[in-house]
């Protein structure tokens, strides 16, 4: 069992695996970056959203050469992480929430391996966009962390890298939204396609647009990032040792879809 761990802003150095080696992926999409070792003892396949250097804005990134990179790999399930604003009064900066929804407010992005190249037309399943067993074993490792984990949350994903207008905060808050980001779509739904059991561990760095006065800037992000750290690796570490056992789950339902398609030429 090989597990992924997918670091956003402000985690780069907060998870760190033994025996770390740099692996690239040559994949139909472009190459893919990612770090290779053991966390407790589970082989870990790590992979930073941004870069190393945190160079990539979220509208630039990769996500399917990254999602296959990690299919190729063998990875079956994959941890995400991803720095929030709130939209929710009950979810404070600082706090951490198992997402379990997402609105998707994304424009340019390449969001699908099936693009009709030689599979036909596929349509995939993601009325639970988020795999309930990594769900679980992340909220049972906050609990024996005793970090305060919120157990759902739907998280609009914007294209940025600008952040939001107040008005737009005001939509998606009355669309049923609790946190915005510029990540997590269409990297989950890419994962449902691959068959790759996928959850989102959302870190609430501050109240989004017009909600508490403030102007916005990244500094205060990476500065909520660092503070919620150690929580965040805590959680991860104790979510992967849980997820390390088999279990069967629809997420999976694709896995061998991918690799018919390129023996079969239909992956470009």
């Amino acid at each position: 069992m090989k597990i992924g761990v997918i670091g956003g802003t402000g985690i780069h150095g907060a998870i760190r695996i033994a025996d770390e080696r740099d692996v690239s992926v040559k994949t139909p999409y472009g190459d893919a970056f990612m770090k290779r070792g053991n966390l407790r003892g589970v082989e870990t396949i790590l992979l930073y959203r941004h870069g190393d250097g945190h160079t990539v804005p979220p509208h630039k990134v990769n996500y399917r050469a990254n999602i296959w990179a990690l299919w190729w790999l063998g990875v079956e399930k994959v941890i995400g992480t991803a720095a929030c604003g709130s939209l929710n009064p009950a979810m404070s900066p600082g706090d951490i929430v198992v997402v379990d929804q997402f609105l998707d407010f994304t424009r340019s992005r390449s969001a699908t391996f099936f693009d009709g190249a030689g599979q036909g037309v596929v349509h995939t399943d993601v009325t639970d966009p988020y795999c309930a067993g990594v769900r679980e074993a992340l909220l049972r490792a906050a609990d024996d962390s005793g970090v305060r984990a919120h157990s759902s949350g739907c998280y609009v994903c914007t294209e940025g890298p600008r952040f939001e207008t107040r008005a737009e905060i005001r939509a998606f808050s009355i669309l049923g939204g609790d946190l915005v980001g510029m990540t997590n779509v269409p990297e989950v739904t890419l994962a449902r396609e691959a068959g790759i059991c996928y959850g989102l561990l959302a870190i609430v760095t501050n109240f989004a647009a017009g909600i508490s006065g403030k102007e916005l800037s990244h500094q205060e992000v990476l500065q909520a990032m660092d503070e919620a750290s150690s929580s965040v690796a805590t959680v991860i570490g104790g979510a992967v040792n849980r997820l390390s056992e088999r279990n069967q789950c629809a997420c999976r339902k694709n896995w061998t879809l991918l690799a018919h398609m390129r023996g079969a030429g239909g992956l470009r």
